[in-house]
């Protein structure tokens, strides 16, 4: 038996995602429709993780080029996958600076400093590790 198809309203509530976006995937080869009922576009369920995978890649940095080319993807894809490795690293990077902006917050929140910006903890919060190791407590990427 197969899964009841989804229309556009449905998928869009599902995915958190308007329906002009998904129309805007679907323009774009992102996903694809099953169909139409009446004027709306139906959709089948494995369409909801498909596009939490697309919004993922997007909120990561991804343009819609790259995911297409990922999307397409087969193992033997040796550009791809190298790129995939580089956007793993600025990734790593972008958790790391949102880690010490995280904990910088964490730290505001509950410190005493007349002004948060000169408190010594924020600052070392804030900074990148080699600017740590290096002895430069004002350097960061924030």
């Amino acid at each position: 038996m197969t899964a009841p198809l989804l229309d556009i309203a449905e998928v869009a509530d599902h995915s958190g995602l308007a329906a002009s976006a998904l129309r805007y995937y679907e323009q774009q080869g992102l996903i694809t429709s099953a169909g139409r009922h009446g004027l709306r576009r139906t959709y089948t369920p494995d369409v909801v993780p498909r596009l939490t995978l697309i919004n993922c890649a997007r909120r990561a940095g991804f343009t819609i080029a790259e995911i297409q080319h990922f999307l397409r993807a087969t193992p033997d894809d040796t550009e791809l996958r190298a790129q995939l490795a580089v956007k793993a690293r600025e990734v790593e990077e972008d958790i790391a600076r949102l880690t010490r902006m995280r904990d910088g917050l964490h730290h505001a929140a509950t410190c005493t400093h007349a002004r948060l910006v000169d408190c010594p903890e924020f600052k070392r919060t804030l900074a990148t590790p080699d600017a740590i190791h290096a002895g430069a407590e004002g350097n960061s990427i924030c």
